[in-house]
């Protein structure tokens, strides 16, 4: 690598993909030859969902840029604008060698598009996997924008291929929250429960989130999700949804589990309090990719409801539901004789940030053309 110091910029809208660049903005941090920049900016800004930036602050990184992208969760597409001209300005101001980006939301696609459009190499992490809905269409579209890919396993490696990316922009390193889940920094489970004055012994983890291509039953199926929780009889932690389309409904109907002393209700959680949580909980339930991701690392049973995370690489005995009530109580009635293997995952060895510095000290993927070449079979 030349001797000048190169300017890496990370791109943070949400708690969960927070999660996936926090241990690789801290390795950086310590190295004398990169600049680091964090543009923060979408739900972390957002009171409602526990405004997270908090979190960000906790880190102590030196240079952190707050940005206020929120215009209303029906208008993705103004989201993007928005995002697009803030961060914009802010790459003209700073002049980055490089933005990294994480997974598939809007402002993933909106730091993609400022990159590429402005002549910065623009890296991708978890790009080539498929996780349906919308989030598909910006997850390849951002990997089609992106020059480097960093990615999970050899599966994401040959979907990036079959569309068309070279061999050598593709970096294989595990999925970089993993480094995080078997870290020494995760606090005991006492800890945990007495910061968010949880007085369950036992709990199961509640994440559902809204899917925008099915707008119009989202109410529907968040009263019923709800009404199927009420009537069980385990003690719940529940964690707000993201903020896309559709929320409000979840939002509405979780109004109802307030007043019941089996659930406590948070807009979010510190993730290595969330992780501490999720490792002793008897189960989660929901759509988030945290049972696809997280809970089988620690083999934890899953009752996955609906289709967000259709076709993720998966490789964990998950309970697949519909969103029907019956569907849900029945897999509510079986989940605690329900044992699962601890799975060791194809999503790394929780070392991604060494792979990733690594990667970022060869001066070969400097010399990468920022002229994109479609490779053909």
């Amino acid at each position: 690598m030349s001797n000048s110091v190169k300017k890496i910029l990370f791109l943070t809208g949400t708690r969960a993909d927070f999660s996936k660049i926090k241990s690789l903005i801290s390795t950086l941090e310590q190295e004398a030859e990169f600049e680091v920049f964090v543009f923060v900016t979408g739900m972390h800004l957002q009171e409602i969902y526990g405004y997270t930036l908090i979190e960000i602050d906790r880190c102590n990184f030196k240079n952190v840029y707050t940005f206020e992208n929120h215009t209303h969760e029906t208008t993705m597409d103004l989201t993007l604008a928005k995002t697009i001209e803030g961060l914009s300005g802010y790459c003209k101001s700073i002049n980055p060698d490089m933005i990294v980006v994480h997974g598939d939301r809007v402002e993933t696609l909106a730091g993609a598009i400022v990159g590429s459009l402005n002549n910065i190499l623009v890296a991708h992490i978890e790009g080539g996997e498929v996780s349906g809905t919308v989030d598909e269409l910006i997850r390849h579209s951002v990997s089609k924008l992106s020059h480097i890919h960093f990615v999970s396993n050899k599966e994401a490696k040959k979907r990036l291929i079959q569309m068309g990316e070279i061999k050598e922009s593709i970096f294989t390193i595990g999925s970089p929250d993993i480094d995080i889940m078997f870290s020494n920094a995760l606090p005991d489970l006492e800890t945990a429960k007495k910061y968010y004055q949880i007085s369950f012994k036992k709990f199961a983890v509640v994440m559902f989130h809204p899917v925008t291509t099915e707008f119009q039953s989202m109410k529907e199926y968040a009263e019923d999700f709800v009404n199927c929780l009420l009537e069980d009889n385990h003690n719940y932690i529940v964690i707000f949804p993201n903020n896309d389309l559709g929320s409000q409904f979840i939002l509405d109907s979780y109004q109802k589990l307030k007043s019941n002393s089996r659930f406590r209700v948070f807009p979010s959680l510190r993730f290595e309090y969330f992780l501490t949580l999720l490792k002793n909980s008897q189960f989660i339930i929901g759509n988030s990719s945290a049972g696809i991701r997280e809970a089988p690392y620690y083999g934890i049973p899953i009752i996955n409801i609906g289709t967000r995370q259709q076709n993720r690489a998966v490789h964990a005995d998950i309970i697949n539901t519909d969103y029907s009530q019956k569907s849900i109580k029945e897999a509510l009635s079986m989940i605690d004789s329900h044992h699962v293997q601890v799975s060791l995952n194809d999503f790394g060895k929780g070392n991604s940030n060494e792979l990733f510095l690594d990667s970022l000290k060869k001066n070969d993927i400097w010399q990468l053309n920022h002229q994109k070449q479609f490779k053909d079979f």
